[in-house]
């Protein structure tokens, strides 16, 4: 209710394209300010964080004005952020993850550098609709008039950073993987992927840092404002994902699965094999490793339609129907997309029985619900070798 003003859905506009999906800048950082005035009337004792860090949602971006910089350095303590900085975005409404209106520019940006595998090499991900290189070449392709009114690009992690720095943050290693633009590598953009987006484009992102940075001191409007430590250091901001991994604690031959909407994998791991399927992203903890990423559409909203056919939508019932099946299923298998899969791009349901025959008709009930538990699992397991997750010996006894 508070920002309902912005008239967003669940946070965002989805444009009448359906395509085009972004999120009001102002809301964000609106946003921040009503947090930290609740804090403050609470009584909450800012002077005691002696650190500050965050994570924001992958793959949105933030174009600041030429001379915002000036603005929010001498923003005044007396005026919420929302206030001071009103004027200071060229783009009002940021891309955001959920946009999928960039295809012809992930398609140039493929050909410029060799092909999708070769990008995938490069960046570890070939090009990405919602990825921010293509987003900033979308902008520059019909607006150039607004990227050349725009003197630093900003991740949603970044941004937020830089709003408790007073000054431009770093785009950190791990949350710059997910442009189609940083050599995972090198840990430096690509020139070949920023020229192929727009010109000038190093210059506006600035330099990327390791994700456990420590930036700077908070900036004195926070200080004044809300009583923070002039020692209270800002800590490099990241994406949502990579701060999962380090969140979860996990260590190499970790891997961790979200069973959402979609479902989530992601795993540490050393040597990566970027591949036409997936995302290989800088590891956050330790810059000489890798994050393994993979997204699967059809997750929980599947099972939950299996539940309703076969088990009379009740969970006790699928679980039970569940464990009255051997593991393995007597060599019945099935793999099944309602909707058009991410990983891989695949629709419609695919039985198999042991003799490896494709099977047209349904399995009966309780097969059926194992084949759909085992067939996603596998499926996960495959794809996170593809990208370099190794089952061990130790792994596959436990």
């Amino acid at each position: 209710k508070i920002l309902s003003f912005y008239r967003t859905q669940g946070g965002a506009y989805v444009h009448s394209d359906r395509l085009t999906v972004t999120s009001p800048v102002l809301m964000w950082v609106k946003a921040l300010d009503v947090i930290l005035e609740k804090m403050k009337s609470s009584g909450f004792n800012f002077s005691q964080v002696r650190a500050l860090s965050g994570a924001g949602q992958q793959h949105g971006s933030v174009y600041w004005k030429k001379g915002s910089a000036e603005v929010l350095k001498n923003a005044s303590y007396e005026l919420p952020l929302h206030h001071t900085l009103k004027d200071c975005f060229s783009v009002s409404n940021s891309p955001i993850w959920m946009d999928s209106s960039t295809a012809s520019q992930c398609s140039s940006l493929e050909k410029a550098v060799g092909g999708a595998q070769h990008l995938a090499n490069i960046t570890g991900s070939r090009a990405y609709e919602r990825f921010t290189g293509n987003q900033i070449a979308k902008i520059y392709n019909q607006n150039p008039e607004v990227y050349v009114q725009t003197e630093r690009i900003s991740l949603v992690s970044s941004f937020a950073a830089s709003l408790f720095l007073g000054a431009y943050a770093a785009i950190d290693y791990s949350d710059g993987s997910g442009m189609n633009l940083l050599k995972i590598c090198e840990k430096e953009w690509s020139k070949a992927c920023l020229d192929a987006c727009a010109p000038g484009l190093a210059e506006k992102l600035g330099c990327p840092v390791p994700s456990h940075s420590v930036l700077g001191a908070i900036s004195p409007y926070h200080i004044k404002r809300y009583g923070f430590s002039p020692d209270c250091k800002i800590v490099a901001f990241t994406g949502d994902n990579p701060a999962s991994l380090a969140g979860m604690r996990l260590q190499e031959g970790d891997i961790a699965i979200s069973l959402g909407t979609s479902d989530t994998l992601f795993l540490w791991i050393q040597k990566p094999t970027p591949a036409l399927e997936g995302h290989i992203l800088c590891n956050p903890v330790d810059s000489q490793a890798y994050m393994a990423l993979l997204c699967f559409k059809n997750g929980s909203l599947m099972r939950e339609r299996i539940r309703d056919d076969c088990a009379a939508g009740s969970w006790d019932e699928f679980s039970k129907a569940l464990t009255s099946t051997v593991a393995g299923n007597n060599g019945n298998l099935g793999f099944y997309f309602d909707v058009m899969e991410i990983t891989p791009e695949v629709v419609g349901i695919h039985r198999f029985n042991r003799d490896n025959q494709k099977v047209v008709s349904n399995f009966p009930k309780e097969v059926e619900i194992r084949a759909l538990i085992e067939g996603q699992f596998m499926a996960k397991r495959i794809h996170a070798e593809k990208l370099g997750y190794k089952v061990s010996k130790c792994h596959e006894k436990a």
